[in-house]
């Protein structure tokens, strides 16, 4: 069997946030300090195991704070675990922070050309996508003005046709993307889900439930840093949607 991603006894931890204290107020409570030192942080992550098989759509829900985020960066290499491994086998396209590599002083085909060559496409492959790029994103007679003369829907439609158009063999989706108006967020939808059944292995990691129901494979519910049921979406929506009332 073809694995993508694999995830063993993944744990994460982070340190915790706390003012410092005054000069007069370390020294008089030292002690309590030290103490609170040693239990400093929080564990995000707790000891998770899972795989992806190749073209499989795994969905991941959860509250806010169960570890969805922490468990994206993980995947994506954004940080290291504490303990435990993650194997990823294809390059990712993540849909997560859109056009976040974009300079604004240059052109919106040029951040094209830029973006696809950081995404492992040669100059050629690019140059070959770019008119479907912009066709996609409806810029326009804008494509060739700098990035920061852009609105925000601007911005985020171009950088997500730049994504989709990448030939992606794993995508990580945080969300269905709200990009663009009501058409184009329609068209971005129906773009995903082409990829998707068309055999693209994804993580989705989203509140709308319904959408985990509909597009993915199997779900794994995230509570408190661990995973609390995994298997087919019917189920364990059902099982969040009992546990949250």
């Amino acid at each position: 069997m073809s694995y993508i991603i694999e995830v063993e006894d993944l744990w994460k931890r982070f340190p915790m946030r706390r003012d410092r204290p005054g000069f007069k107020e370390f020294f008089v409570n030292l002690p309590k300090f030290i103490n609170r030192e040693s239990n400093s942080y929080f564990w995000a992550l707790k000891g998770i195991s899972f795989k992806v098989e190749r073209g499989e759509c795994v969905g991941i829900i959860g509250k806010n704070g169960a570890g969805k985020s922490t468990l994206l960066s993980l995947i994506l290499g954004n940080v290291y675990p504490t303990r435990g491994r993650v194997k990823v086998s294809e390059k990712i396209i993540p849909l997560l922070e859109l056009g976040a590599g974009f300079h604004p002083d240059m052109t919106g085909r040029e951040n094209i050309l830029i973006n696809g060559v950081l995404l492992s496409l040669t100059k050629n492959e690019v140059m070959e996508r770019m008119e479907n790029i912009i066709a996609f994103s409806e810029i326009g007679e804008f494509i060739d003005l700098p990035v920061r003369t852009y609105s925000t829907g601007m911005y985020l439609r171009i950088a997500f046709s730049v994504a989709i158009h990448m030939d992606p063999k794993l995508l990580l989706i945080d969300e269905i993307l709200a990009v663009g108006d009501e058409a184009f967020q329609k068209k971005s939808k129906e773009a995903l889900l082409r990829l998707i059944k068309g055999g693209v292995t994804t993580i989705l990691v989203s509140h709308n439930l319904p959408a985990i129901k509909e597009i993915c494979d199997r779900a794994i519910w995230l509570d408190e840093g661990r995973i609390r049921e995994e298997g087919e979406p019917e189920r364990v929506v059902e099982e969040y949607l009992r546990y949250s009332r």
